[in-house]
């Protein structure tokens, strides 16, 4: 499989744009933001996918989830220059604040999407293959 970068880079954008409407309306509660957690792993998955672009659907899902389990992970750790970084909006987006077990629920439904949509746009000569 070879991925269109261009299309990537405008569904990173989408995807990007639709993760921040979410935080918008996202009430306190952190169930609240679980659509922008979905989103925020699909982008990943875009993401990686645009970096790699001839690697298969099931390696990018496989990549894109062990970087979102290590970011959720990083938030248990509380070092000086990495809160700091988490005291930026940027960073808050990034990286996250602190650990919520459920976002790893998450971020798997979000690789999941992700890779979902691919396989559904990708024609059917390069699904064969």
């Amino acid at each position: 499989m070879k991925r269109n970068r261009l299309r990537y880079a405008w569904a990173a954008l989408l995807v990007v744009a639709a993760g921040l409407a979410s935080r918008r309306m996202a009430g306190a509660s952190p169930w609240a933001q679980m659509p922008g957690d979905v989103l925020w792993a699909t982008l990943v998955f875009v993401l990686v996918g645009f970096v790699r672009p001839a690697w298969s659907t099931a390696r990018v899902a496989a990549v894109a989830l062990a970087v979102a389990f290590a970011v959720e992970a990083s938030q248990a750790v509380h070092l000086p220059w990495l809160d700091a970084v988490r005291g930026t909006v940027l960073g808050r987006l990034v990286v996250g604040t602190s650990f919520y077990a459920p976002d790893l629920l998450a971020y798997a439904v979000g690789v999941m999407l992700g890779a979902l949509v691919e396989i559904g746009l990708m024609p059917r000569a390069q699904r064969r293959s």
